[in-house]
């Protein structure tokens, strides 16, 4: 099974896959609406708007496990991301990226490695994994912000 064959919700509670992005280029980030990193959302969308257009995607999967900094419900999360942030990218349930509850998707993503060398466990809320039409996943920790050129840099070189 591929990671874009991987079971998941959409954040209103649908079933789906990543499936409709092979082929394609996808930002895959654990987002968070109570940290300090969640000013990234606007970015986030940014970079959405445009590359959307290209053959790219971010996708969002809120996670609660770095200081509960995800309380909120589905609708709470939705509501504050479209508001807050005009969010327009996807967003998936609420999940866990680490641990015994690892979703099968993060499972997957942390066995890349950054470019500081580090593997392993996400380390917080806004962690980015590029997955290129190819399937080749390059990880960037969460205080490189969407903005940062290294990020540009790696989206672009992926899009047709």
């Amino acid at each position: 099974m591929t990671i874009f064959e991987i079971p998941v919700h959409t954040l209103s509670g649908d079933e789906s896959s990543l499936a409709p992005y092979v082929g394609k280029s996808v930002l895959v980030v654990n987002v968070a609406s109570k940290c300090g990193l969640t000013p990234q959302y606007e970015g986030l969308e940014t970079l959405q708007e445009t590359y959307g257009d290209r053959g790219f995607s971010v996708v969002g999967f809120p996670c609660n496990q770095f200081m509960g900094q995800e309380p909120g419900t589905a609708e709470e999360i939705q509501t504050f991301c479209s508001t807050t942030y005009g969010v327009t990218f996807p967003l998936f349930e609420k999940i866990d990226v680490n641990g015994e509850n690892q979703n099968p998707i993060y499972a997957e993503l942390t066995k890349s490695t950054d470019a500081e060398g580090y593997t392993g466990d996400v380390r917080w809320n806004f962690e980015k994994f590029l997955i290129g039409p190819d399937g080749t996943v390059t990880r960037f920790g969460p205080k490189v912000v969407p903005e940062d050129p290294a990020l540009v840099t790696a989206i672009e070189a992926t899009l047709s």
